[in-house]
């Protein structure tokens, strides 16, 4: 805001037009040029909703609406956005008036008739309470996006942009406890890169984390539902959770995946193939009290090591008590 005030928007509303001329009057020698005037509570209420002023001047006696209901309503729309001060105008001098003005959601009171001079000490106050709001809104705005971000790296991959270890571990309890109270079937697809320690020894760990990347992106486009979440789980490996998928739903996206890494057509001189492949591990289990979150991680490191030790580029998958 400008400190002449000629940034500040102002409403005025006060049912008299001797006294809206004379406080206008008093408000365009402070250089105040935003100025909006309204002789009734519903028309204050209406362009303070379009107008989200800085400042109301409000009168206490109107002809429809009293200003302290207004006021109460003015504080009602703001729904914790950026606050407006409110300084009541009133001939009414009791104690109890002042205070029933604070109750109201007022900041300040001004006795009438208006001094020019207290009337723009008491702008001036208004000016700085506002400002500091302001710049205290802005403050708690950048915190939130910034403890936002945080929380967003906290669970997220820094090499490959997925999820992280950290972020499996509570979406597969969270997935566990949700279809074991539906008694739905619970995937998990656990992925390996073949023979990665040659590749990153034969190209070099800068073109080893091209390959991991290129390798998450795969296992995230084969998440496509927004209950799916695709992970690296370590090192070269990755893993990607599937709620409500029976087995042959988990082996039809576990093939997805081991074909579009295929597809990438990388070069890998140690693969019998000659380009990159992956290994897949399925389980899939209906969450209960006989079987545990463990045994599904369980089986579907051990499905994944089968598919290692008789070949590899392929999937293995293990089924326990599946409904389908």
């Amino acid at each position: 805001m400008a400190d002449n005030d000629s940034g500040l928007k102002m409403l005025l509303v006060e049912d008299s037009k001797m006294t809206l001329k004379m406080l206008s009057d008093y408000l365009a020698n402070m250089g105040l040029r935003n100025l909006l005037t309204a002789e009734t509570g519903k028309d204050a209420l209406e362009i303070f909703g379009k107008e989200r002023p800085d400042i109301v001047l409000l009168d206490v006696l109107l002809p429809d609406i009293d200003g302290f209901e207004v006021a109460k309503q003015i504080r009602a729309l703001e729904r914790g956005e950026n606050w407006s001060a409110i300084i009541f105008l009133s001939s009414m001098s009791e104690d109890e008036d002042v205070a029933r003005g604070i109750e109201a959601g007022g900041d300040d009171y001004l006795m009438k008739p208006v001094s020019e001079v207290v009337l723009k000490a008491k702008i001036r106050a208004m000016r700085r309470l506002v400002e500091m709001q302001r710049a205290l809104v802005d403050v708690s705005r950048q915190l939130n996006v910034a403890n936002k971000e945080l929380q967003r790296l906290s669970i997220t991959d820094g090499l490959t942009g997925i999820a992280n270890r950290r972020m499996f571990d509570e979406m597969l309890s969270r997935e566990w406890r949700r279809c074991a109270r539906m008694q739905k079937p619970l995937s998990l697809i656990m992925v390996d890169i073949d023979y990665f320690k040659q590749y990153n020894d034969n190209y070099g760990h800068q073109m080893g984390d091209a390959c991991l990347k290129q390798v998450a992106e795969q296992v995230s486009r084969s998440a496509s539902r927004p209950g799916d979440l695709a992970t690296r789980y370590g090192g070269e490996e990755f893993a990607l959770i599937l709620g409500e998928t029976d087995s042959n739903g988990a082996k039809w996206v576990a093939n997805h995946i081991r074909q579009h890494v295929a597809d990438l057509k990388l070069e890998h001189p140690a693969s019998p193939s000659h380009f990159l492949s992956v290994s897949c591990g399925v389980s899939t289990v209906v969450p209960g009290d006989k079987l545990s979150l463990e045994t599904l991680l369980k089986t579907a490191d051990h499905a994944l090591y089968m598919a290692k030790t008789q070949g590899r580029d392929q999937i293995m998958a293990a089924d326990f008590g599946q409904t389908g």
